[in-house]
């Protein structure tokens, strides 16, 4: 099975919802660092944070299946083929 990768392209906090929510100290996940490269195919990679792995399994499972364009909504917002962009607190990238 091919496997896809991920790569961690950013990683992020909203001060002011953290300021507002959040625990004194509170910083942007530290599980995930930019530039990171993961490799994937059913499976959460080793490390890899939990809560990304639920924003971006679906599509990590899809890509080495066949999903297509249309899952990964080419042409309506992403302008590469076989590439999605999803986010839990991290901007996160990946592609086959």
């Amino acid at each position: 099975m091919k496997k896809v990768r991920i790569t961690v392209l950013k990683t992020t906090l909203d001060k002011e919802l953290a300021e507002e929510y959040g625990v004194s100290g509170l910083t942007a996940c530290p599980m995930l660092k930019e530039g990171q490269i993961f490799y994937a195919d059913y499976a959460r990679p080793e490390f890899f944070c939990d809560e990304a792995w639920k924003a971006i399994y679906q599509y990590v499972f899809a890509l080495p299946h066949g999903a297509g364009n249309y899952v990964f909504y080419f042409g309506d917002w992403i302008r590469k083929p076989g590439v999605a962009i999803c986010s839990c607190k991290e901007q996160i990238l990946f592609d086959q």
